[in-house]
């Protein structure tokens, strides 16, 4: 079995694991649903539009953080109450990470995307694939204020805030520096990885090349 499908089936261990025994039913169909939206997508288009092995494993983290946060909410994390013990924090930081990761992960999917299926390149391409991290940053926090219109207090666990009146804020600005870090740390290396790919079928490189 290759990556792609060993990622695939720990994902669906994991998840599994997380749906048993959530501390909320409702919190953890909110956490988990980009996974259960996702893996599918992923595998309908892996022959015709496979993502690079970079890619592949950074959604497969992603969607790990996502699920643990499900399992516990986000406030809850057992390994968040240790680093806040450990280096002093105030709050379980572990929904940070997870704001982190939603710059980090969603920057390069973005990449991935946009460099198929349009001429950008450089420069051009990381500001766009930055942007579109940040609008789906800012597209879930507008998710976490429907949720808290809908289910009212029910609704706490999945907003997370612990009390921190400027946790919005937070969230968006990790996401950028997930982003820009993303973007400036792995940027070469997933280019390598499409070129060594070749182009997808009915992408930009496909339309010159014919």
């Amino acid at each position: 079995m290759r990556l792609p499908g060993l990622y695939l089936v720990a994902t669906a261990a994991v998840l599994v694991w997380s749906f048993f025994g959530p501390s909320d039913l409702g919190t953890w169909v909110l956490e988990t649903v980009p996974v259960m939206i996702g893996a599918p997508l992923l595998v309908a288009t892996r022959r015709r539009w496979p993502a690079t092995p970079l890619l592949y494993f950074l959604l497969f983290l992603h969607g790990l953080v996502l699920m643990v946060g499900g399992r516990y909410s986000y406030a809850e994390v057992p390994a968040g109450f240790w680093a806040r013990d450990l280096l002093g924090f105030e709050r379980n930081p572990y929904d940070r990470l997870g704001h982190l990761a939603q710059g980090f992960v969603p920057a390069l999917l973005a990449r991935e995307v946009l460099r198929g299926f349009t001429p950008l390149r450089g420069g051009w391409l990381a500001f766009q694939a930055g942007c579109c991290a940040l609008a789906f940053s800012a597209f879930y926090e507008l998710v976490e204020w429907w949720a808290a219109l809908a289910f009212g207090a029910g609704a706490e666990a999945f907003l997370g805030t612990q009390g921190d009146e400027w946790d919005t804020q937070w969230d968006m600005f990790l996401a950028l520096v997930g982003a820009s870090a993303s973007l400036a740390l792995l940027g070469r290396v997933h280019e390598r990885q499409v070129l060594r790919r070749g182009p997808w079928p009915g992408s930009a490189a496909c339309a010159s090349a014919s």
